[in-house]
């Protein structure tokens, strides 16, 4: 009976156990049907991506031609050393090897792998940009004998600068997609940028598109062939309307004599800009395959302020130029006329209050006052219209304000009115403060772009032109080159009065051609005209209360020009900074004039000589720019 029973349990035992190992079977069977049958493309995919690699083919940036064809900036090819960690087995050994093999710190590659961790793991991590050959040999023959699987070289264009430091604060310069630019524009991490200059303000023209070449790699990640390869697009070829030699022509007059400053040439027919200079520069080929932490900390701390880019970011005093805005103000408003006098004897009171001129020249008219720059003619004409008239006509020549120019971080002139000063200070404007502004001094604080675009208005007769820089692109569509319409002017033109216009390039022509103090400018045949200015850094009394110091506390000289005189090409500036008197901007003036004319007429191009006593100095460091008192300011030709 016992017998029986026991027989009875062991068999519902054997049942439950089949029924179990059938479940289980069964289980087994569903699953890999499942995995088989519906999801054998998702699995057929990841088994073939264990073996593909997809890789980026960054696209060429666009190339820059000056307006004459000559190449601003083209690309290079250059070779990148990145990290696969997807193919990674031991990230630290990797990164020890590679350190040893490239000769780089250990620390540096491990920073760089460190600021790339949250990026998904089969994305690249560049830790050497523009590596040397030998860097390149030994990181490949290491690679061939598998000890750094995980390590590719990749050959990339990286952007050139022929000339280094030529045009660098108009022309700009590239570097990896900041976070912020990566949201707005839709950019994937590592995509490099403009982030100055042009290559900013045209960056979506000039990047291309990026294509992208798929591979089979083996185990160890080593290519095997190539299933699939879309080219890169390259981005468009853009034409400045920069000329590259007058460019040149400005930058190596300034370093032969000694001063750093800012140059701005302009056509005053179209506003196309021809010269932008600002020195010092810096290189631009260092941010292009990625600037180290030590040179870019140097550039910010340098005293020099080479990242600023002085003719759109400098303000200064305009010295004696402001007096072409106070000529034009006073004979449009029909307060005088050209043959309108006054008498000099050193100076003049006003309110109270004695102003200084820098000579005793007796009886001055217009054309006269311009060329001699009297002091005491101007703070008379200046007390006739007002600080509110000057502020109008320093708006319509292009003085106040910016002059909208397709560059980025431009800021504005200031040139004073009373509702400015009543929204700055909460205080009245005070009659004596508007004599100090009539010869540039006092509250004025312009750019020497500003004051490019105000001589080549007052050249024009009247039409105030938005500086541009782009001329024509290339799209890459076989169309070839095709023109870039000129940017919407919101500035209405005005036609001076014939005798406006014939007193001011009279007076402008003297100061050059004549007794005045701008004779350095003078070029045979070419009929120049313009003005020279001196900008107090600092009051008398100030230096005086300044003492010894390692400030640069000498004067800012600044000349202003166009030619010819009766149909003009060219207009512009010149800022020297610290150069004591405005008459030693001219020669640099002068110098690109000539190279123009001598461009134009299929001439040689002229070569800088130096008169014996303006052998190259060392040129002085900068020091941020004061205010002279008001009520003491004499403004130097």
């Amino acid at each position: 009976m016992a017998n029986a029973e026991d027989r009875r349990r062991l068999s519902a035992r054997l049942r439950w156990l089949r029924a179990g190992v059938y479940v289980a079977f069964g289980a087994l069977a569903g699953v890999f049907w499942f995995f088989q049958v519906v999801q054998h493309q998702k699995f057929e995919e990841m088994a073939a991506n264990n073996h593909q690699r997809t890789l980026p083919l960054r696209a060429p940036r666009g190339v820059i031609y000056d307006r004459n064809g000559e190449v601003l900036v083209e690309n290079r090819s250059a070779f990148n050393i990145s990290i696969v960690r997807e193919q990674t087995r031991d990230l630290d050994r990797t990164i020890r090897l590679l350190a040893q093999v490239t000769g780089i710190e250990e620390a540096r590659i491990r920073d760089t792998v460190d600021r790339h961790r949250r990026e998904p793991t089969y994305r690249p991590i560049v830790v050497v940009q523009d590596a040397t050959l030998a860097q390149v040999a030994a990181v490949t023959a290491r690679r061939l004998d598998t000890e750094l699987p995980d390590v590719v070289v990749q050959e990339v264009p990286t952007r050139q600068y022929p000339r280094e430091a030529l045009a660098a604060h108009l022309i700009g310069y590239v570097g990896e997609a900041s976070d912020q630019q990566m949201l707005e524009d839709g950019l994937g991490i590592g995509a490099i940028v403009g982030q100055s200059g042009l290559e900013r303000v045209y960056n979506r023209m000039l990047m291309g598109a990026d294509g992208a070449r798929r591979v089979v790699v083996n185990s160890v990640g080593r290519e095997i062939r190539t299933l699939e390869e879309l080219p890169p697009t390259e981005g468009q070829r853009v034409r400045v309307s920069i000329n590259a030699a007058m460019q040149r022509a400005a930058e190596d007059a300034f370093r032969a004599y000694g001063y750093w400053g800012a140059a701005v040439v302009l056509d005053p027919r179209s506003g196309d800009v021809l010269t932008l200079t600002s020195l010092p520069a810096y290189d631009p080929n260092a941010f292009s395959t990625g600037i180290d932490r030590q040179t870019w900390a140097a550039l910010n701390t340098d005293k020099l302020r080479p990242l600023q880019n002085r003719a759109i970011q400098g303000r200064y005093s305009p010295g004696s130029t402001f007096k072409i805005v106070v000529a034009t103000a006073a004979l449009e408003e029909g307060l005088v006329t050209p043959d309108y006098k006054v008498f000099c004897n050193g100076g003049a009171s006003f309110y109270g209050r004695f102003f200084q001129c820098l000579g005793r020249h007796g009886w001055m008219d217009m054309r006269h006052a311009i060329e001699k720059s009297c002091n005491t003619y101007f703070y008379t004409l200046g007390n006739m219209v007002g600080v509110d008239r000057l502020y109008d006509w320093s708006e319509k020549l292009g003085l106040a304000g910016k002059s909208g120019i397709d560059l980025p971080n431009e800021i504005e002139s200031i040139v004073p009115s009373t509702e400015w000063k009543k929204q700055r200070t909460g205080e009245r404007w005070y009659p004596g403060e508007t004599i100090s502004v009539a010869i540039g001094q006092g509250q004025l604080s312009v750019t020497p772009m500003s004051m490019a675009v105000m001589m080549a208005t007052a050249a024009n007769g009247g039409t105030r032109h938005v500086p541009r820089l782009v001329k024509e692109i290339d799209a890459g569509d076989g169309r070839g080159w095709q023109p870039v319409p000129p940017p919407d002017n919101p500035f209405a033109p005005f036609d001076m009065k014939p005798e406006t216009i014939a007193a001011l390039h009279d007076g402008l022509w003297l100061a050059v051609n004549g007794a005045g103090t701008a004779g350095r400018a003078r070029i045979s045949g070419r009929d120049v005209s313009g003005k020279t200015g001196t900008a107090q850094v600092i009051s008398l009394q100030g230096k005086a209360r300044a003492g010894a110091t390692d400030k640069d506390l000498r004067d800012h000289g600044w000349f202003v020009f166009f030619a010819p005189r009766d149909n003009p090409e060219v207009a512009g500036v010149v800022f020297a900074e610290h150069s004591e008197h405005g008459y030693l901007a001219a020669p640099i003036a002068r110098h690109v004039m000539e190279t123009y004319f001598a461009q134009r007429d299929g001439l040689p191009l002229p070569e800088l000589r130096l008169p014996a006593s303006a052998a190259p100095v060392p040129a002085p460091a900068p020091a941020a720019p004061s205010r002279a008192a008001a009520n003491t300011a004499a403004a130097a030709p």
